[in-house]
């Protein structure tokens, strides 16, 4: 077991910019090494909620092998609550698909350390967002 105190803002900042990036790139593998194997789902444009990330991984390859991509994505207006091996990090996300489409959503994503150190998410929770925005958010890419 690692000594470690809690997560810090910079742990956070640094595992919630892996996930923004991995995403924005469309890289599959680096974007499911963020989440742990029995992290969870919810997404509004979804019927269902998906209980481990091999449920997620499977509707990602569907949407692969419809020829979707993400050329773009955009994070701002992030917020982090800091609660000792865990963290809430939120943020407003633009994304724009290989379609032209861009989408405008509010995503809560729960990352943790484990045992060994490592900051997986483990939780990840996407809603549409509120037609009015901030226009002096900050930007994470």
């Amino acid at each position: 077991m690692t000594d470690h105190t809690g997560l810090t803002r910079d742990d956070v900042e640094a595992a919630a910019s892996r996930v923004v990036t991995a995403f924005s790139q469309t890289d599959t593998e680096a974007y499911f090494a963020a989440f742990s194997e029995d992290a969870t789902f919810i997404f509004h444009t979804e019927a269902n909620r998906l209980p481990r990330r091999k449920d997620y991984e499977e509707l990602w390859d569907s949407w692969l092998a419809e020829g979707w991509r993400v050329t773009d994505c955009v994070s701002s207006n992030p917020s982090i609550q800091l609660l000792g091996d865990s963290a809430v990090f939120s943020h407003d996300v633009m994304t724009t698909i290989n379609t032209g489409e861009t989408t405008l959503e509010r995503e809560t994503i729960i990352f943790h350390r484990n045992a060994t150190g490592t900051v997986h998410a483990v939780h990840e929770h996407l809603s549409p967002l509120p037609a009015v925005v901030p226009s002096d958010s900050p930007e994470i890419r």
